[in-house]
């Protein structure tokens, strides 16, 4: 309810108009200041808070005036910002009154708090306006503002759009007559929206009132109206609320409610509500699923979604009868992340296997409780694993994307015709990686690129993919080979050795800050080295090729520590070729022309002009390589 001001006398006008002058200076004073600190100048989403996750708070603040008397804007800025809401709406807002001081109370709370604005006057007042409004941090698609009845003062639903909801807040009339009339309004609103429409504000009625019965008809409460919420210092009853209509009430759940405990800072008590909307399904899936690590008579099948799942992977071959598997850890179904990996096994070599993945959201995951959403599946794949005794295959290899897509739409568009069995990325492909969203966008445009979903994919660490804050974070994002990021496998009975070179300079290096022991790494590479060259896998191969990412002979690179630990193992070794990359330099070494056993190639670059990509082939006996540059021509074709 407004309280009434009296006239001002001249003396009193000029103090104010002084005043007005000093808070606009200190308004654009406090802007500037913050826009150095927060060039972006709004709140960003806190850490560990999901993607669909929303912290709605309702608050009237009585324009900043506490229990008190003492008007304090920065002390109701406070108590938001020690919440985090996403949204909030507000009550009991003056603008520019004289009341007020002609301060734009809203204004001075979003500056404080560094989150967008929207005002909603229900009545002019005192030389301006007073009325309710809202803050968020994300930028509203739109807004508006509609009158509700009042007769002793009239009132305003005010109604905020966003990308996935409206939030609409209110201050309802003290009489029972309008209130029942708003809520008819309200109702109105909300059928119209498409969208989950959350109410927010005081109601002026307590729960067990004909008002919330009426209200509850087409609004399920979100808060928790057992507890009171005014007066703010010793709350006796509730009258501020939260809801979200009926038709989306199955698409919100429940992560949290509370009642503020704030007495001071206003006459009520802020209510926070933690929601978190469910996905629809064609939401859940972030990337499309890849196939790793196909070895042993198995595959593993990776893909992200964006919201935390439980999943599983059905297959057979033939879609009609599935078999389902999920990954299980000590007993327990892997879920409720982002990242979903799951190794099929015991699958029968020659044969043709088609698959989904299926991903279901869940919303809560609780001691007692769980709460789940929809499920999304995707279209059926297929992959197909050689036996022991194939000998045809094709493989394409490309290095040095360096994140380059237009490269590698350009390298590709030269083999796409290449029917192909599996693929190597050998090493900075993806580089220096700083966020897992980088990774992600960068990994799923070169797997969806390549077919992934269908055609095996061999991530090699290059020495760049070593560099920057999710570096270590790859690894949850590929199934190595025997869980190591150096390894050996048959693909039929061609053996492949992997080996993984680490940076190319000393552990000492400065700009590595003593986090590196790749001397470790390669030493324990020896060990490896030892073990498969003396293998029977090894050893009756029909055909063996080693891919590393710096190359072993022949890069020019005065820091060799691993020709140094692994040449004297490989100067006999009876590999039919060395694939290299690393040096930005399309080369072909001859055997024995720098101390190799084998033929060595080296690819080209991320540059276009000198980019490459080897298309590795064996049929029957013979074994074949073609470097093709994005032109289209040939650089080496060799007959291994």
């Amino acid at each position: 309810m407004v309280a009434q001001s009296s006239s001002a006398n001249k003396a009193t006008k000029n103090r104010n108009l002084k005043r007005i002058d000093m808070l606009k200076m200190r308004s654009l004073i406090r802007i500037a200041v913050l826009t150095m600190l927060f060039p972006f100048g709004i709140q960003a989403q806190p850490e560990g808070e999901g993607k669909n996750d929303l912290r709605i708070m309702t608050y009237n603040v009585r324009n900043a005036q506490g229990m008190d008397n003492v008007t304090d804007y920065k002390r109701i800025a406070d108590v938001i910002n020690n919440a985090r809401p996403t949204v909030v709406a507000l009550q009991e807002l003056d603008s520019v009154t004289g009341r007020s001081h002609q301060t734009d109370v809203l204004r001075e709370i979003a500056e404080r708090t560094l989150m967008h604005r929207v005002y909603a006057p229900a009545i002019n007042f005192d030389g301006g306006k007073y009325g309710v409004g809202v803050l968020s941090r994300e930028r509203p698609l739109a807004s508006r503002y509609i009158p509700l009845p009042g007769k002793e003062e009239k009132r305003v639903l005010l109604i905020v759009e966003f990308e996935k909801y409206f939030l609409a807040c209110t201050h309802l009339s003290l009489t029972e007559a309008d209130r029942m009339a708003s809520i008819a309004i309200i109702r109105a609103e909300a059928a119209n929206a498409g969208k989950p429409f959350f109410l927010a504000g005081d109601l002026n009625a307590k729960p067990d009132s004909p008002i919330i019965a009426e209200w509850q008809k087409d609004f399920k409460p979100l808060s928790d109206i057992k507890k009171p919420t005014f007066p703010a210092d010793e709350p006796r009853e509730c009258i501020d609320y939260i809801g979200v209509d009926n038709f989306y009430a199955s698409r919100v759940s429940v992560l949290g409610t509370s009642v503020i405990n704030e007495p001071l800072a206003s006459d009520h008590r802020p209510v926070l509500v933690s929601v978190r909307l469910k996905a629809a399904k064609e939401e859940i899936f972030r990337t499309q699923p890849y196939l790793q690590n196909p070895v042993d008579g198995g595959i593993t099948i990776m893909w992200q979604t964006h919201v935390p799942t439980y999943s599983w992977v059905e297959y057979g071959t033939d879609t009609l009868n599935l078999k389902k598997a999920h990954t299980l850890v000590d007993g327990q179904a892997l879920c409720n992340g982002l990242h979903n990996k799951i190794r099929l096994e015991n699958l029968q070599a020659g044969k043709k296997y088609y698959y989904r993945v299926c991903s279901r959201e869940i919303t809560i995951y609780r001691a007692y409780y769980k709460e789940f959403g929809e499920t999304a599946m995707s279209t059926f794949s297929s992959f197909t694993l050689p036996s022991a005794d194939t000998q045809d295959f094709t493989a394409l290899i490309f290095n040095d994307l360096h994140k380059q897509e237009a490269t590698l739409n350009a390298l590709y568009e030269q083999v796409k015709d290449i029917p192909c069995d599996f693929v190597f990325f050998n090493g900075d492909c993806i580089d220096d990686p700083a966020t897992e969203n980088e990774v992600l966008f960068h990994l799923s445009m070169q797997c969806k690129k390549v077919n992934a979903d269908t055609t095996p994919v061999f991530y090699i660490r290059g020495n760049h993919e070593i560099r920057n804050a999710y570096s270590i974070g790859l690894r949850s994002l590929f199934d190595y080979v025997n869980d190591k990021t150096y390894h050996a496998f048959n693909w039929g009975d061609t053996r492949f050795v992997i080996l993984d070179c680490g940076e190319d300079k000393p552990d000492s290096t400065w700009v590595y800050y003593g986090l590196n022991d790749f001397t470790q790494l390669r030493l324990d590479q020896v060990d490896f080295l030892k073990d498969e060259l003396a293998s029977e896998a090894y050893q009756k191969a029909g055909r063996r090729v080693l891919l590393n990412h710096i190359p072993l002979f022949g890069g020019g690179d005065s820091y060799s520590p691993c020709r140094e630990l692994w040449g004297g193992l490989l100067k006999d070794a009876p590999f039919d070729v060395n694939l290299s990359a690393h040096t930005h330099r399309f080369a072909f070494l001859q055997k024995g022309s720098a101390g190799n056993n084998f033929p060595v190639v080296i690819g080209g670059s991320s540059n276009k002009d000198s980019a490459t990509v080897m298309v590795l082939q064996r049929r029957g006996n013979e074994l074949k390589l073609r470097v093709i540059g994005v032109d289209g021509k040939v650089r080496l074709e060799l007959d291994l």
